[in-house]
């Protein structure tokens, strides 16, 4: 049987703007790579998203 490898992510979404006309939210994203204890925060999940990629497959 292979080793099991695990990697972890917490994300967390904080709204940092939102339109008034119509109501369109932005959101910023806070992503912690458990195992290495980093943090970065993103403008949008799409970049947060590439972010963890590149981490899943260095791995």
């Amino acid at each position: 049987m292979g080793v099991q490898q695990v990697t972890s992510f917490v994300l967390r979404f904080q709204l940092a703007d939102m339109e008034n006309e119509t109501g369109k939210k932005y959101w910023r994203v806070k992503v912690t790579h458990v195992q290495e204890e980093k943090e970065a925060l993103f403008p949008s999940i799409d970049e947060a998203m590439a972010y963890i990629k590149g981490i899943v497959e260095e791995c």
